[in-house]
């Protein structure tokens, strides 16, 4: 069975060493969203009580922008020629956040835990700014800010819910 292995070297004006300090920081964001995009859905499912019909709305249409975040930053991990962690055990070993508890919390605790795994996120996505500014790969830059503004809104908008 052959394995995912890193792609012929890229030419696209960023160093070796460079390409695989942003990659490796881009491992840490994709298993944020992983985990943070597991967790919604899992909310999504198991919501209950006098918040349900928002509150599944609301998961919903945040999980499926996660969705299509994971998939957009693995394509950038293998287009600065890395290789994108893709494993439940790689994400735990990577992420900040926590699995969702077996047994589902409140709908508004379920709110605010969300809310704070989008500011962690949005941690995330800002320390590895810093790695992508110094290498000079505006293309990650834009992404991460792009992901900081999603997880901000995100982040407001489920603390206002749990209010």
């Amino acid at each position: 069975m052959a394995t995912a292995t890193k792609t012929e070297t890229p030419h696209i004006g960023i160093t070796q060493d460079g390409r695989a300090e942003v990659g490796k920081g881009l491992g840490k964001v994709l298993a944020d969203e992983y985990t943070l995009y597991l967790k919604t859905h899992n909310y999504h499912w198991n919501v209950s009580g006098p918040h349900f019909h928002s509150l599944h709305t609301l998961f919903e249409e945040q999980y499926t922008e996660l969705a299509v975040a994971v998939d957009n930053l693995a394509e950038r991990i293998r287009a600065l020629g890395e290789v994108a962690p893709g494993s439940y055990a790689r994400f735990a070993k990577l992420s900040k956040l926590d699995e969702a508890p077996d047994t589902p919390p409140a709908a508004l605790d379920m709110a605010r835990q969300l809310a704070h795994d989008h500011e962690t996120v949005a941690g995330t996505c800002r320390e590895q700014l810093k790695v992508a500014e110094g290498v000079e790969d505006e293309v990650t830059v834009d992404m991460l800010i792009e992901r900081m503004t999603v997880h901000d809104k995100a982040a407001w908008m489920l603390r206002s819910m749990a209010a």
